[in-house]
Order: C-alpha cells, then sequence, then structure tokens
C-alpha cells in the first residue's frame, strides 16, 4: 500500500458513488415503496441500492483518508503501460446497452442471456455458446423470483406470441 498525499487522492470518485447513491435515493422516494398486493413497491429496490451506494461511497472516502492506493497490483495481470484498447470498452457499452433494443421484442431472459455473453466477451470471454447459456439460465432464474415477487419483467418470451 503506497501513502500519497492529500492533492494526489482520487477524492471525485467517493463523491461520484455518494451523488449517484443520493439521485437513486431521491428517484426512489418519488415511487411507491409498498404496494398492496406484493409488499414490495417499485421504490424499494432502488432505495436499497441507493443506500448501498452511499455506504460503499463513505467507504471508499475512509480508505482513501488513509491512502489506499488504486494502482493494479502484479497479480491482477493488468497492462497499466500500454493504452485502452477500444474494442472490449465498446463491445462492453454495446452489451449494457442492449436491452434498449431488445427487452420489449426478445424478453427479459433472452436479453440478460446478451448482455451476460457480450459482457463476458469484453472481459476476455472465448466461449460465445457457453455465456449465452449462463446468462440465460441466470435471466430465467431473475425472471421467475421477480414474478414470484410480484414485479412484472414483461412476457417471458415474447417471440412465441405470434405463434
Amino acid at each position: 500500500m503506497i501513502k500519497r498525499d492529500a492533492s494526489m487522492r482520487p477524492w471525485w470518485l467517493p463523491g461520484g458513488v455518494v451523488a449517484f447513491g443520493l439521485v437513486l435515493l431521491y428517484g426512489a422516494a418519488q415511487l411507491g415503496q409498498s404496494d398492496n398486493y406484493s409488499r414490495i413497491g417499485p421504490g424499494l429496490f432502488v432505495t436499497v441500492i441507493g443506500i448501498a451506494l452511499v455506504g460503499l461511497g463513505i467507504a471508499l472516502a475512509v480508505q482513501i483518508a488513509r491512502g489506499m492506493s488504486f494502482a493494479p497490483s502484479d497479480s491482477e495481470g493488468a497492462d497499466t503501460e500500454g493504452p485502452t484498447k477500444l474494442g472490449p470498452f465498446l463491445t462492453a457499452v454495446a452489451a449494457t446497452a442492449a436491452p434498449l433494443v431488445l427487452m420489449q421484442p426478445a424478453g427479459f431472459p433472452v436479453t440478460a442471456s446478451v448482455v451476460f455473453a457480450g459482457v463476458a466477451r469484453a472481459f476476455g470471454s472465448t466461449q460465445p455458446f457457453f455465456d449465452l447459456a449462463i446468462g440465460a439460465v441466470l435471466g430465467v432464474l431473475a425472471w421467475f423470483f421477480f414474478a414470484w415477487l410480484g414485479v412484472n419483467l414483461g412476457p417471458f418470451f415474447p417471440l412465441l406470441k405470434g405463434f
């Protein structure tokens, strides 16, 4: 752990995390926290995530105040000397933006599968069919879990609606 003087510490990082958490908490305050039929409203999960982000931002600020270094260690295998690789970055951005166009026509499980496989590819995975399968299993489990909680994520597989 390398100590750095206070002027070189990334104070913007915990500030951004706390600010994002506060934005989520503000938005969650506009939503219902509970519902008559399921006792879990649309704002509950947003509130939980907002509280978690504020707490993590505060914990990060404490670590920065203690002088924690954010340089990657040799065991992480990060290339800190070379430029950022644009291909994997754009792949991750495209994968996380995929729900904007896929959610309505393809449904949650298919969209989750594509997002999982795309992000895995951005991180260097070379097994796209395996990644799609893992994403599909996680998407199906999440869809059924949220349906069990009473949260509507849309139709399971809208592509079969016409058949």
